[in-house]
């Protein structure tokens, strides 16, 4: 059974072969492994990714090729219950490369230090192609749509959040000087209970009408 030839993210590393090859057999580990080639005078770091994670164990995934020198790469397909459709497979590998300072060591090769054109491997096994992630069509482009889409209602609840907050502070508002009104009203009719035996004073009376007018406008509101 044969895998695709792994690609890799430019000319800094040579992968031989260009297609892994597994003697499949059922229920056992299948090993073969490949060889990245540093023909430059840099540090090259490269990081190994696969669209079966689960499916493959590839050891080591991340290091250092030297200048002019060689690492083999060992991929170990994991004891699998049944044969694939026609004995053919369809799981991808890609080997991320950078130039490294001189000097740098496993240890200080980080999974993020490869640059990353495609997006992560799917745990489904499903090849991620880079074109879909340009285009945001494929699995990164509907995560971006659906982040979008969750974006977009938690901004209009905010929206909407700010309305409600703007309309309770006129309430609360209204409430308030319908408050004052009532208070100014008690002191008038105090007032005029205090005259006794006497006519009312015109300008009390249009004080009452206004006042009194002005609580039921704000009452109906």
């Amino acid at each position: 059974m044969a895998a695709p030839a792994p690609a890799t993210t430019g000319d800094l590393l040579r992968v031989d072969p260009l297609e892994l090859r597994f003697p499949f057999e059922l229920k056992k580990q299948i090993s073969c492994s490949m060889q990245l080639s540093n023909h430059t005078d840099d540090y090259i770091a490269f990081k190994v990714k696969t669209t079966s994670p689960k499916k493959y164990s590839v050891r080591p995934n991340t290091g250092v090729v030297l200048p002019r020198s060689t690492c083999d790469v060992v991929v170990t397909m994991q004891a699998q219950r049944e044969a694939p459709p026609d004995m053919q497979c369809k799981d991808k590998f890609l080997v991320q490369s950078v130039v490294a300072p001189a000097g740098i060591t496993v240890k200080d090769v980080t999974g993020d230090m490869p640059p990353s054109p495609v997006p992560e491997e799917s745990e489904e096994g499903s090849p991620p192609r880079a074109s879909e992630s340009e285009n945001g069509d494929g699995p990164s482009g509907g995560f971006t749509r659906a982040l979008r889409e969750r974006i977009e209602p938690q901004d209009k609840s905010t929206e909407a959040g700010a309305l409600v907050s703007k309309l309770t502070e006129e309430k609360n508002s209204a409430i308030q000087q319908n408050h004052r009104l009532r208070q100014e009203l008690d002191l008038v009719r105090q007032e005029i209970s205090k005259r006794r035996g006497g006519g009312f004073s015109f300008i009390v009376v249009i004080i009452v009408a206004l006042i009194g007018a002005i609580l039921g406008y704000l009452m109906k509101s």
